[in-house]
């Protein structure tokens, strides 16, 4: 199941739970003055026009911005959004192909490309879009779960052909069935819905419906509950510091931030992840880093949180999901893995 909505709605393209990020350019900071930031209001616009379902006044937006900014990688990214919610899908295929020629260091055109290469059942082009996303950005869980359903839908294929060119074979049939049994319980229970777009970018949002107790008296606080209270307070203050840090250009305060067993992503090491660190940092004039919609869960001396991260810049202006795991050390809580996409 795929949605492939940048307002929240879903349309079944394929049987497998490929997601479309309506507006996801999590870009990296790296890229600097090569990215020009857009003006804000024409990415509202946009949005809003989109949200609106006015995807043909919000494709003529897009156009008359590109008329002056034919490279902005961001508002390239939005055409080939509405083109997909338009139906347009061989336009698409051909705004993302681009983009992934001229900025191979984003991931997300190659997410997406891949989304409608497989929605066209065309898995092997898919796979090789998924894996060249993964190397730009080997921490994008979005492009390794939808790797995953390709692999599951190649599967599918062999499988099927395997039965038709040896029926007798009862090996497979087993095998085929268990990966139908997949497709079909991601069928009867949807697609994740992707965000609703954003002026730069939003990852998707996986949503699960919560059940509400309604006890006729409040329970009484247990030292267990405070100290678990006091330790989610805890974490949501490490993540708080460790992005006020990074906005202030603190390196020793950012980098402290991380546990000494912390493992780069991509199995970098960790003296070259922090000079490369600095060096994405340090050369800028201003750096924002806001964070919202926090959610935190601790388990003993282990903790993750997750947040959408509004990271702005002079050179970049970027939104994402984001999630960081926690190991308390001491008194203090460090961060031992960091993830975008999630």
């Amino acid at each position: 199941m795929l949605s492939a909505s940048s307002r929240g709605s879903t349309s079944t393209l394929v049987t497998s739970r490929l997601r479309l990020l309506a507006l996801s350019m999590a870009v990296s900071a790296a890229l600097g003055a090569t990215v020009v930031m857009a003006q804000t209001d024409d990415y509202a616009e946009v949005n809003r026009l989109m949200r609106a379902g006015q995807l043909s006044e919000a494709l003529t937006k897009v156009d008359q911005y590109l008329t002056s900014k034919p490279r902005d990688p961001q508002m390239r990214f939005l055409k080939g959004v509405i083109q997909t919610e338009g139906g347009k899908h061989s336009d698409a295929i051909a705004t993302f192909s681009k983009l992934t020629e001229e900025f191979p260091e984003l991931p997300e055109p190659y997410n997406n490309l891949a989304v409608l290469y497989a929605g066209q059942s065309q898995f092997d082009k898919a796979r090789a879009a998924l894996e060249m996303a993964i190397r730009t950005n080997p921490s994008y869980a979005t492009a390794h779960e939808n790797l995953g359903d390709v692999y599951a839908k190649l599967a599918s294929q062999s499988y099927s052909k395997a039965l038709q060119l040896d029926a007798g074979n009862t090996a497979v049939a087993p095998k085929l069935s268990l990966i139908r049994t997949l497709f079909s319980a991601d069928a009867k229970g949807g697609a994740r819905p992707a965000a609703a777009p954003a002026t730069a970018a939003v990852a998707p949002v996986a949503t699960a419906p919560v059940a509400v107790a309604k006890p006729t008296v409040p329970a009484p606080t247990t030292p267990a509950t405070a100290a678990s209270g006091n330790a989610e307070a805890a974490v949501e203050a490490a993540v708080s510091s460790w992005a006020k840090a990074w906005s202030s250009k603190n390196m020793q305060g950012y980098l402290g931030a991380y546990a000494g067993n912390f493992t780069p992503p991509g199995g970098q090491a960790r003296g070259a992840w922090e000079a490369d660190r600095k060096a994405r940092i340090l050369p800028r004039s201003r750096i924002g880093v806001d964070i919202s919609d926090l959610s935190v869960s601790v388990d003993g001396d282990r903790a993750s949180a997750s947040f959408k991260q509004d990271y702005s810049s002079d050179t970049l202006n970027v939104t994402s999901r984001k999630k960081l795991d926690f190991v308390k050390s001491g008194s203090r809580w460090l961060i031992v893995r960091e993830s975008t996409g999630s």
